[in-house]
C-alpha cells in the first residue's frame, strides 16, 4: 500500500487558528515528572491503531533519556481523570520545535478534543522557551502525519493554521497497512 506523508509548518504564533472548545470537557496539563510508564501508556494507547511502532521497543532508559532531555514537553487532555489524549514537543536545531506525536483515545474522538488539544499544543510550543531557559525562542513550530493517521488528523492540521510545505510517497520506514498492535498485542479499537 502507498503511504503518503505530509509536513506541515507554522513560522508564526499569528498563524495558529484555535479550535473552539470541544464539546467532551476536557483539561490539558502537563506531565511534569519523567515516567517512562505512562509515556509509553500514551504512545500505545493513542498510536497501537495507527501503526505507531517506533519506541514499541524502547527500554525503560531509552524513555527516560528521551523524557529528560532540555525542552522535550508531554501535554495531556484529561476528562473526569481519564487520559482522552496528548500532545508531546521536541525542540529541535534552529529554534524548531516539533510536534513529535499527537492523539486522542479512541473514547475522545469526535468530541472536539482534537482541535482543542492541538490548539493548546501548538500554543505550548510557541513559548516553550519560557519554560526552558537556554532554549531560543521558537521560529518555527513543525510536525508531520501520514495516510496511515487517523482520518481528521490532516484536516485538523490544517484547520489550526498549519501549511503543508512537502508532502512525499513511501519514505523509507514506512509500514504497510498490515495489523496493527493496537494498545497491547490483540487490542482492537472498539467497533
Amino acid at each position: 500500500m502507498d503511504v503518503i506523508t505530509s509536513y506541515l509548518e507554522q513560522r508564526s504564533p499569528d498563524a495558529l487558528i484555535p479550535a473552539k472548545p470541544p464539546r467532551l470537557p476536557v483539561e490539558v496539563v502537563r506531565a511534569e515528572v519523567a515516567s517512562p510508564e505512562f509515556s509509553r501508556f500514551l504512545y500505545t494507547a493513542v498510536g497501537g491503531d495507527w501503526q505507531w511502532t517506533g519506541r514499541l521497543t524502547w527500554t525503560y532508559d531509552e524513555w527516560m533519556e528521551y523524557l529528560t532531555r532540555p525542552g522535550i514537553e508531554t501535554w495531556v487532555a484529561w476528562h473526569r481523570g481519564t487520559p482522552a489524549g496528548y500532545v508531546e514537543l521536541e525542540p529541535q536545531p534552529g529554534a524548531q520545535v516539533e510536534i513529535a506525536y499527537f492523539g486522542l483515545l479512541p473514547f475522545a474522538m469526535g468530541g472536539g478534543v482534537g482541535g482543542h488539544l492541538l490548539s493548546v499544543g501548538t500554543a505550548r510550543a510557541w513559548d516553550l522557551a519560557s519554560r526552558w531557559p537556554g532554549l531560543p525562542a521558537t521560529e518555527r513550530v513543525w510536525l508531520h502525519t501520514c495516510s496511515l493517521d487517523g482520518p481528521a488528523a490532516l484536516a485538523n492540521y490544517l484547520a489550526r493554521g498549519f501549511q503543508v510545505y512537502d508532502e512525499r510517497l513511501n519514505e523509507p520506514g514506512d509500514v504497510d497497512e498490515g495489523e496493527t498492535p493496537g494498545p497491547w498485542p490483540g487490542a482492537r479499537r472498539p467497533s
